[in-house]
C-alpha cells in the first residue's frame, strides 16, 4: 500500500522530530559547502537590510540645495518601523526557500545535541563555519552597496539612515545588547521552527513574515544583520563623500559611538551570546524539553 500524502500542517511533534533530523544533516555538511551555504546566508539578510534602510529612510527629511524637503515622508515612528520589519523578511524568506546557513537559525541544532545525535564539537563546528560564513556574506554586501555609492540616494537620506541606524547599536550598553538579542533570536527561531510545520513554499513564507517583523520593528538585535548594518554605517563615516555629508549637514563626529571596536565590543559578541540564549535555549531546548526529552537516548 502506498504511502497517504498530506497537505495538513506538521504538528509540533513532528517538527520537533524534524528540527532534530535536519539538525543532524546541518552538522554533518561537508565544511566547503557549508562556508558557501554560510556566505549566501549572509548576503541575503544584507538583501534584507538593504530593503530595511531603504524604506526606513523614510522617516528622514534632507533639504536639497534650494531649500525643498525632499523625500520626506514624515511617516510616524511605529509606521516605518513596521514597514521597515515587513520588508526585511526578505532576508529570511530567501535563505530558508532559498537553501542556505544562518548561524541564528542554526541555533536550533541544540535538539539534535540535547538528545546526543551530534556531538557538542559537531555542534561548534557548524556554528564557528557559519558565522564565519556568514560574516564574509554580510560584509563584502555592505563593500558593494557601499561602492555603489547607494547611501547617496534620496539626497542622502539612505546614508543618515544607515549612519543612525549603526550610531544606535554601536551605544547600546553589554547587556542591553545581550537582552535585545536573546528577544530577537527567539522570534528568528519561532520562524525557522514554525517553516518545519510547512506543506509548501507559501506555508513557509506566511510563517516567516510575523515573527521577523516583529523583532526589526521592535528594535531587537541579530548578530548576522548587524554584520550588514554596522560595517556600512563605517565605510559611509569614514570613506563617504564630502559632497554626502554636506548634503545631510552631518560630519563623521557626530557618530561618536560608531567604531570598529564598538562593532565588536559593544554589538557583535553580546548580541551573538543573546541569540545563542534566545534560540538555542529558550526555543531549542524549551521544544527538545518538551517534544523529545522522553525519547532521546
Amino acid at each position: 500500500m502506498s504511502e497517504q500524502i498530506s497537505f495538513d500542517a506538521l504538528l509540533p511533534p513532528a517538527m520537533a522530530a524534524k528540527a532534530e533530523d535536519l539538525g543532524v544533516k546541518k552538522a554533518n555538511l561537508k565544511a566547503f559547502n557549508m562556508f558557501m551555504l554560510a556566505i549566501l546566508a549572509g548576503a541575503f539578510i544584507g538583501i534584507g537590510a538593504i530593503f530595511a534602510t531603504t524604506v526606513a529612510a523614510g522617516s528622514i527629511s534632507i533639504k536639497d540645495p534650494a531649500g525643498a524637503a525632499a523625500f520626506a515622508t514624515g511617516l510616524p515612528y511605529g509606521v516605518v518601523r513596521l514597514l521597515t520589519g515587513l520588508v526585511f523578511t526578505t532576508g529570511l524568506i530567501l535563505v530558508v526557500v532559498g537553501g542556505a546557513e544562518l548561524f541564528t537559525g542554526n541555533n536550533l541544532i541544540t535538539m539534535a545535541y540535547a538528545s546526543k545525535k551530534v556531538t557538542l564539537l559537531q555542534l561548534l563546528r557548524n556554528w564557528t563555519i557559519v558565522y564565519v560564513g556568514n560574516f564574509v556574506g554580510s560584509i563584502v554586501t555592505a563593500l558593494i552597496v557601499f561602492l555603489g555609492k547607494q547611501y547617496a540616494f534620496g539626497n542622502g537620506a539612505i546614508g543618515l539612515t544607515a549612519l543612525n541606524i549603526g550610531e544606535s547599536k554601536t551605544a547600546l550598553t553589554f547587556i542591553q545588547a545581550v537582552a535585545l538579542g536573546i528577544m530577537c533570536n527567539a522570534l528568528v527561531c519561532m520562524a525557522v521552527w514554525m517553516c518545519y510545520s510547512a506543506r509548501s513554499t507559501v506555508d513557509k513564507i506566511m510563517a516567516i513574515i510575523p515573527p521577523i517583523a516583529c523583532f526589526v520593528a521592535a528594535g531587537f538585535e541579530h548578530s548576522v544583520a548587524n554584520m550588514y548594518f554596522i560595517p556600512l554605517s563605517l565605510f559611509v563615516k569614514n570613506w563617504g563623500d564630502p559632497a554626502f555629508f554636506t548634503a545631510i549637514g552631518k560630519t563623521a563626529a557626530d557618530f561618536p559611538h560608531l567604531t570598529w571596536g564598538n562593532f565588536f565590543i559593544a554589538n557583535l559578541i553580546p548580541v551573538t551570546i543573546g541569540n545563542i540564549i534566545g534560540g538555542g535555549i529558550m526555543v531549542g531546548l524549551v521544544y527538545w524539553f518538551v517534544y523529545n526529552r522522553k525519547t532521546s537516548k
